[in-house]
């Protein structure tokens, strides 16, 4: 069965069975997921059914980020997509779906854990670029709302002078987490994808900055030369 028929199927089951209220982590987000890993998978001797598939159901249980199994979720999202693959999808090679359940546990940040193969490692890259670039930047700021945190310390915008925290406010994550992202990319083409979008995420924290300085048209080049994957350009 052609890649195309695979991926059709499994949208439309997620259109009628799977409910879910983060739009963060909605069809859409799978289906960006699966385009961005088919650009990391060219050229290699990825497995591209066991991409597929772990690309649309690798948030099938998805936790709130605030909630304290969080790390879990991928593990249990593991489980479940073995019973969706051998239960509705039957037909499904039953000989890739312990690799689909390897790449979806391996996805999560939280859980920590190392993917083994090839295909985890392109879905781990490719879910993790989903946090950079202005759709990384558009969902950190929907999730900040959802989850009613302030977006940032008017006062200590960086964190110079306090501890980072980004489950009080929003921008320290962008120090926590989303500037460390390049350095966990698995391939070299995640790495490279990384890097550029984590230097737009630079750029908008930059002119946020400048702006709590009253410099509406400027960028704070400080911010640029001391956060930027790229400081040679500047």
């Amino acid at each position: 069965m052609l890649l195309t028929a695979w991926q059709s199927r499994f949208e439309h089951w997620l259109t009628e069975n799977w409910s879910q209220d983060d739009k963060a982590h909605d069809i859409a987000h799978l289906h960006r997921v699966w385009l961005t890993a088919q650009r990391i998978m060219q050229g290699t001797e990825a497995n591209p059914l066991v991409v597929l598939a772990a690309c649309y159901f690798h948030d099938v249980v998805n936790l709130p980020k605030n909630h304290p199994e969080r790390h879990l979720a991928s593990s249990q999202a593991a489980i479940e997509t073995r019973r969706i693959l051998q239960t509705t999808f039957p037909d499904f090679p039953a000989e890739l779906t312990a690799a689909v359940m390897h790449a979806v546990q391996a996805h999560s940040f939280s859980a920590g854990i190392t993917p083994e193969t090839l295909e985890a490692k392109i879905v781990q890259d490719a879910d993790r670029l989903e946090s950079l670039g202005a759709i990384g930047l558009a969902r950190v700021f929907y999730t900040s709302g959802a989850l009613q945190r302030p977006l940032f310390d008017s006062n200590d915008p960086l964190g110079k002078a306090r501890e980072l925290d980004d489950t009080k406010w929003t921008l320290d994550h962008f120090q926590k987490k989303l500037f460390t992202l390049p350095g966990t990319m698995q391939t070299e083409e995640g790495k490279r994808l990384a890097r550029h979008n984590v230097d737009f995420l630079v750029t908008f924290m930059a002119k946020l900055c400048a702006e709590l300085q009253g410099d509406l048209e400027g960028i704070d080049s400080s911010v640029l030369r001391d956060y930027s994957p790229w400081p040679e350009k500047y």
